[in-house]
């Protein structure tokens, strides 16, 4: 867990990153994200090395055995003088870490030349992590030496007394993520940790699955399901299923190189250190990818609209528009297997929206699929990025219907208060929301004044398909009984003789 000094310590580099003139979140982290990938490749190094040592059996190594190939390492130049640092990271191991080439780190020649890693000669298990394959266009931006050696040595102090343990890695880099405060241009943002959570709570994953994020950002889904299999799989998993989790068991897309790189870094973090996370405008021709997964978690773009030429045909033909929260559903539907669930944000006006494209994505969850869940949260929940109004559907795609009923839930609070400062509160549905959905049954005779209900598909389909919760709810109005007028006028009268009779006190003290 991240205590309040590590919180202290993290927000300490990031001050100084800032000081030296880097004011742009992203980029703070994506700078970070490069320094730590750095460090954990000479922890891999050293594993390799103190096995090789126990086992006298020759391991591959990451870095050239030559005098300018072990001066990349961390343990070698983080005490170094700050120039003599700044040099080698921006001139020597950044460089090759753009290069990298089968879990090998490319050497130099005297003349600061650098002989280039032949693609063939790795050892079996080297193939570049998620994260190696996205760094060609990464560029370094610290700015000076000085500003290098504050955020090295806060680094290796976090990793050498605080964040030894693989999860608090993961805790430490969620925490930075944590300080994206800005939407991107599209309306794409970081969800909420217990959003997500709540989320994959709603679907319960198992380590058999194959689960997708297609608009990923920082991966925090992907990384939510693994967190869920962890805590409730891991004793039992087999090998198999563990080759699985670290690899082809998340997927996820984004059209935004540095999210793939931090987002890679974030699953790495996590223990996955070859997910499937690709450059891909998800909802365009190039993807063709159709029935291949079990899970869709997700939280799409709002706001972007994309060049009606590139739209996929198999999209437009569920929804025709140029809306990217309306394609992604009928993207969901296609990409996931018959049998498979998504749980998914999406903007208010998805459930209520007039326009033929919003009804035929509605009609086409209710009347082919099976929508299981409607649950309305409130608008809150994005601040400081938006304070847009949101709603999550859970859906099961089936292909030849099943949607009976839709259970309704309003959720009011989220443990977090609902203004920009978002700070701990007491009220919280969350908990209450997983119970009853995992408990459907008992959610039958509930009253539509209540928290949570269901309301019949015939109705919806009566209702153009409106999702809205307000549609359905009703409102209980207590009658309130006020006195009768000849009682409100005695009562005036009665003020007024007290009035009079002060006045007269007041007069004779004078």
């Amino acid at each position: 867990m991240i205590t309040g000094a590590i919180k202290n310590k993290i927000d300490k580099i990031w001050t100084d990153i800032w000081a030296g003139g880097i004011t742009n979140p992203i980029t703070v982290i994506e700078q970070l994200t490069y320094l730590m990938f750095i460090r954990s490749l000479d922890e891999k190094e050293l594993e390799r090395e103190e096995f090789e040592n126990l086992t006298g059996e020759h391991m591959d190594k990451i870095f050239p055995q030559s005098p300018a190939g072990q001066a990349m390492r961390w343990s070698k130049f983080k005490n170094r003088d700050p120039r003599a640092m700044f040099d080698i990271i921006s001139q020597r191991v950044f460089p090759a870490i753009k290069n990298m080439r089968s879990g090998k780190l490319p050497d130099f020649q005297e003349d600061g030349t650098m002989v280039e890693v032949d693609a063939q000669s790795g050892g079996e298990g080297q193939e570049d992590t998620a994260f190696a394959r996205y760094m060609d266009s990464a560029m370094f931006l610290i700015p000076t030496p000085q500003v290098l050696q504050k955020i090295i040595t806060g680094l290796d102090e976090l990793y050498e007394h605080d964040i030894a343990e693989r999860d608090m890695q993961g805790d430490l880099y969620e925490y930075m993520l944590s300080k994206l405060s800005t939407a991107g241009a599209n309306g794409q943002f970081r969800t909420p940790k217990h959003i997500r959570d709540m989320m994959v709570e709603l679907l319960q994953p198992t380590p058999d699955d194959a689960i997708c994020d297609p608009a990923c950002g920082t991966a925090g889904f992907l990384v939510s399901a693994a967190q869920y299999i962890r805590d409730h799989c891991e004793d039992t998993m087999t090998e198999e299923q563990w080759a699985h989790f670290a690899g082809d068991c998340f997927t996820g897309f984004d059209t935004d190189p540095t999210m793939l790189r931090i987002s890679a870094m974030n699953l790495m973090l996590h223990s996955i250190s070859h997910p499937d996370i690709s450059y891909q405008d998800s909802v365009s021709k190039q993807n063709q990818i159709s029935e291949r997964y079990t899970i869709c978690l997700a939280n799409p773009p709002f706001k972007g609209t994309v060049d009606a030429e590139s739209i996929n045909d198999d999209l437009k033909a569920v929804t025709n528009t140029k809306k990217t929260e309306l394609l992604f559903l009928a993207l969901f539907l296609r990409m996931l297997k018959k049998g498979g669930r998504c749980a998914c944000i999406v903007p208010d006006g998805v459930l209520f929206g007039s326009s033929k494209a919003h009804k035929a994505i509605r009609k086409e969850l209710v009347e082919n699929h099976q929508l299981q869940a409607v649950i309305s949260m409130p608008s809150g929940v994005f601040k400081p990025y938006a304070g847009v109004s949101t709603a999550v559907l859970v859906f099961t795609k089936t292909g030849a219907g099943g949607t009976d009923q839709v259970w309704f839930y309003d959720m009011k609070a989220d443990g977090l208060s609902l203004d920009d400062k978002r700070s701990p509160v007491e009220e919280n549905d969350i908990p209450d929301l997983i119970a009853r959905f995992h408990d459907l049954e008992g959610e039958q005779e509930r009253e539509r004044t209540e928290q949570s209900f269901f309301v019949p598909r015939e109705e919806i389909a009566q209702n153009d398909y409106d999702l809205s919760i307000n549609k359905y709810k009703k409102v209980e109005y207590v009658p309130v009984e006020y006195p009768s007028t000849a009682e409100i006028m005695a009562d005036l009268h009665q003020l007024e003789m007290e009035i009079t009779a002060g006045l007269a006190e007041l007069e004779g003290m004078l």
